[in-house]
């Protein structure tokens, strides 16, 4: 009786160790690319997310400018992984700049068609050149990015794990346009496209929507990329734009509930989140959780999308259709979100930033 048990048990085992193994073995790939303004905030806390689910194998963070300059980003990012004790994850610097748009030829279209709220580096009350750091309140990072450049190192990851990798965008589109230029196979490589961005009519009183409704900052930096990018044969495109993103807020709460914890990610937020006015929306963070689960998702659509390149008052600004008043020449279906369960999202917010971090496999 005692044998049979003894077997029972170590059968146990062996399948438990075939669970783990079958767990890890299908932990779903993602490589970030993102304007990682930081610290804390929609950028860091995005990659946090991604980072933090067990369900998921980070292949590596590819940094583009947007929100603030590439080479304070790359610092952020790099002092981020040091808190959480994610080192191993290879952080790789991409374009400084957008493939057409410069700040002098903004600042002249701003005069002729009016002043945008949000110009990220180039804002001027933020503004600094782009080599040096900015304020680092977290502290200077130790570790070093990879010498590889984004583009390139994309491409690689593809062509090494092909149709396996999701493509996470919570920037302006450059790197991803770069290595499209580079290597026309590489949309189709992916598994698939999943980005925070484009603006179609959301429900708010904030001013930056309100008067310009087809406005948003990651496909209005780059235009010219965002064009690139939508218009590429990838397998899945999956949109969080702002009409979905304004249903949400960072709220002392939900920083109070993550800090509750002793995580090295909840001690982060905690520590260096913040709120910013009245209009603290999770924009990127509920991309990531929504590809982490997208049962969070109520309502979707799918829609054809492109960016005004007219150079005009429209420059950058997003254009969709539906499948029956689209061009001729655009192809591309996209899954726009509409709706979203907000408690689920939070509570899901909260769990994975207040979790342990997960060790490299």
């Amino acid at each position: 009786m005692k044998l049979f048990r003894v077997r029972v048990f170590a059968g146990s085992i062996v399948l438990s160790s075939l669970c783990l193994m079958a767990s890890a073995q299908a932990k779903r790939k993602i490589i970030i690319d993102q304007d990682a303004a930081g610290p804390a905030g929609t950028d860091q806390q995005s990659m946090l997310l991604l980072i933090q689910s067990p369900q998921t194998e980070v292949l590596g963070i590819t940094v583009v400018t947007g929100d603030q300059w590439l080479h304070e980003e790359v610092g952020h990012t790099l002092r981020m992984l040091e808190l959480i004790g994610r080192t191993d994850i290879p952080v790789v610097p991409g374009a400084e700049y957008p493939l057409v748009r410069r700040q002098q030829d903004t600042e002249q279209w701003e005069q002729e068609f009016g002043s945008v709220p949000w110009l990220g580096a180039w804002t001027p009350k933020y503004y600094h050149p782009p080599d040096q750091l900015g304020e680092m309140p977290e502290g200077k990072p130790t570790t070093r990015p990879v010498e590889e450049d984004a583009a390139h190192f994309l491409l690689r990851m593809v062509h090494k794990f092909p149709q396996q990798i999701t493509i996470y965008e919570g920037g302006p589109m450059t790197n991803l346009a770069l290595a499209i230029s580079i290597d026309p196979e590489f949309a189709g490589l992916a598994k698939e496209l999943v980005f925070m961005g484009a603006s179609f009519n959301p429900r708010t009183d904030d001013p930056e929507f309100a008067n310009t409704p087809t406005h948003e900052f990651n496909l209005w930096f780059d235009p010219e990329a965002a064009h690139v990018v939508l218009t590429a044969p990838w397998k899945k495109i999956v949109c969080t734009s702002v009409d979905i993103s304004v249903k949400t807020r960072l709220t002392s709460d939900l920083i109070d509930r993550i800090k509750a914890s002793d995580s090295a990610s909840a001690q982060y937020i905690g520590k260096f989140a913040r709120l910013r006015g009245n209009y603290n929306y999770l924009w990127d963070e509920l991309a990531a959780a929504a590809w982490i689960d997208p049962g969070i998702i109520t309502k979707k659509e799918m829609l054809f999308l492109d960016v005004n390149l007219d150079r005009g008052a429209g420059y950058g600004n997003t254009l969709s259709w539906t499948q029956h008043d689209k061009p001729k020449l655009i192809t591309q279906p996209v899954e726009v979100q509409d709706d979203v369960d907000v408690g689920k999202f939070y509570q899901m917010f909260v769990d994975l930033l207040s979790a342990k971090t997960p060790r490299p496999n």
